[in-house]
């Protein structure tokens, strides 16, 4: 994807990021610039603050809400990411010129044109009083595409020394970039279905993959898992909550099976489909907190050849706050930050709304 010769200011951003694993609200300040025809960066502070309980169990339960209860979520979490945002910021060693905020995705049904992100961009700015970037995806969608991922954009610009760059977050996503051209998909559920079933022995994840590793395969559940045509289909194509809460959840409940063989089954189903995206790379960067589950690292490493470089902890548990924070840097320059090539979209496009 070409950028303009264009002078490019360097800027501090903040960036926050909501997965659907619903491990926290991450946010990391940074810094951009460009220079000698390439972008940099800097983490300068980074921090995650997890969900009160009481606002965890409404972002769980919204998919099967009504709107008004979706209105007033949205809300509730607006205030929280103007408050952690606020509470970040009290110390560090700079105030961004811009926040730019994923939001927490509710809704994802492309094909019908539909993806909601759920955060306020104009909570955020009022709340705070920094100009706001959000709801980065709508504008992709609105042409066609996906709207996801969106990441490999940065992928691109800030991590060209890898062919693939491989996100294990609630949903595992891969960027791959051969041939001067970037592709990219999410992969499958990782971190949802894994913590889902750890919550049943009252963990908030299976630490190291260490119940995982108890279990024993299932074949049947493993084919049922390996089943959907979704995993076949080869053109543009993104995930969303729906997937768990359709498929997968009473999927799992529906196997009179202990945890732990649930547990084993996903992650050699993860491992499966994420051995088949990266055939054929040399070296995949791995980040999101799949990459700290020893277990299923493992498991991926035995079923490939290809080498699997995993960062500090820093890039792990924040790349993606990191990137977001990226696109709001190429939206103020008014560059694109969503490649066709990746979701499928009519064209390129810059996305993000910004409430000043």
């Amino acid at each position: 994807m070409p950028i303009s010769s264009k002078q490019f200011t360097p800027l501090t951003i903040l960036g926050l990021m909501s997965g659907t694993s619903l491990d926290g609200l991450d946010l990391a300040l940074c810094d951009f610039n460009k220079s000698n025809g390439a972008f940099d960066y800097k983490i300068i502070k980074t921090h995650t603050f997890p969900y009160p309980q009481e606002l965890f169990q409404k972002l769980r339960d919204i998919y099967d809400g009504n709107a008004l209860f979706l209105c007033q979520v949205e809300v509730e979490f607006s205030n929280f990411m103007a408050q952690c945002a606020n509470q970040f910021l009290e110390n560090a060693e700079k105030r961004p010129h811009y926040i730019a905020s994923h939001g927490h995705t509710v809704f994802h049904q492309p094909e019908k044109g539909l993806t909601k992100q759920i955060g306020s961009g104009a909570i955020l700015a009022a709340k705070t009083g920094i100009s706001t970037i959000c709801d980065f995806r709508t504008a992709d969608v609105a042409l066609g595409g996906q709207g996801a991922p969106l990441v490999p954009i940065g992928d691109l610009l800030l991590f060209h020394q890898y062919e693939g760059c491989l996100n294990l977050g609630g949903i595992a996503n891969i960027s791959k970039y051969r041939n001067n051209i970037t592709t990219a998909c999410d992969v499958t559920l990782c971190n949802m279905p894994l913590n889902y079933l750890a919550r049943q022995y009252s963990c908030a994840y299976d630490k190291e993959g260490a119940l995982a590793q108890k279990g024993a395969v299932n074949l049947d559940l493993l084919e049922v898992l390996n089943k959907p045509d979704y995993f076949s289909f080869n053109a543009a194509k993104s995930i969303g909550y729906e997937l768990f809460a359709t498929y997968y959840r009473p999927l799992l409940e529906s196997f009179s099976i202990t945890v732990e063989d649930k547990l084993r089954t996903v992650c050699e189903h993860i491992a499966i489909q994420i051995t088949h995206n990266i055939e054929g790379l040399q070296t995949v960067l791995v980040t999101g907190g799949g990459a700290k589950n020893r277990f299923l690292i493992d498991l991926i490493k035995e079923k490939t050849e290809t080498k699997l470089v995993i960062p500090d902890e820093q890039l792990v548990d924040f790349k993606e706050a990191l990137i977001f924070a990226f696109l709001g840097y190429l939206r103020m320059h008014e560059e694109h930050n969503a490649l066709h090539s990746v979701t499928g979209a009519d064209r390129d496009s810059c996305g993000g709304t910004i409430y000043l």
